[in-house]
């Protein structure tokens, strides 16, 4: 088995939403909402680039990111550390991501770019102080936070 684990597949695709990190020309930091995160297999995820042109210039100049993936609700989450490739079209984890796109959201109008194909060094967990300090339980912190937000079943 590689990095990534059942429990960090189940947060990635509960999560629907990643924060991907890079690091500017400058120096100075870029932080950018991911809503296509998917992991590709044991020891990847993989993002599509259809409205980044900052992160993937910043990921062919220096691939090392970060990607933060938090279940809202669950309260929990994890941090993956790693390296990039851009892949385009005609590339195998490109026509997988964009196929994807496509199944998910129906029609052809998002753009597909380049997938971003993450090599996954290290995953650490993101727990709320609620289970470290308050001792709760994931299933108490699903139904609190779920009715925090309105929403019937979480």
């Amino acid at each position: 088995m590689g990095i990534i684990t059942p429990d960090t597949r189940e947060i990635v695709a509960s999560a629907k939403l990643a924060f991907v990190a890079t690091v500017c020309a400058d120096g100075s930091p870029n932080l950018s909402p991911k809503g296509s995160l998917l992991v590709y297999d044991d020891d990847h995820l993989v993002f599509m680039n259809m409205a980044s042109p900052t992160t993937v210039a910043n990921l062919r100049r220096e691939p090392r990111l970060e990607v933060n993936v938090i279940d809202f609700i669950r309260r929990r989450g994890y941090r993956f550390k790693g390296t990039a490739e851009v892949r385009s079209a005609g590339d195998p984890v490109y026509e997988w991501s964009r196929q994807w796109v496509l199944d998910t959201h129906g029609k052809p109008v998002y753009p597909c770019h380049e997938a971003v194909l993450i090599k996954v060094e290290r995953a650490l967990p993101v727990d709320s102080p609620a289970y470290t300090f308050g001792h709760e339980k994931e299933e108490d912190l699903k139904q609190a936070w779920a009715a925090s937000y309105g929403l019937a079943d979480a």
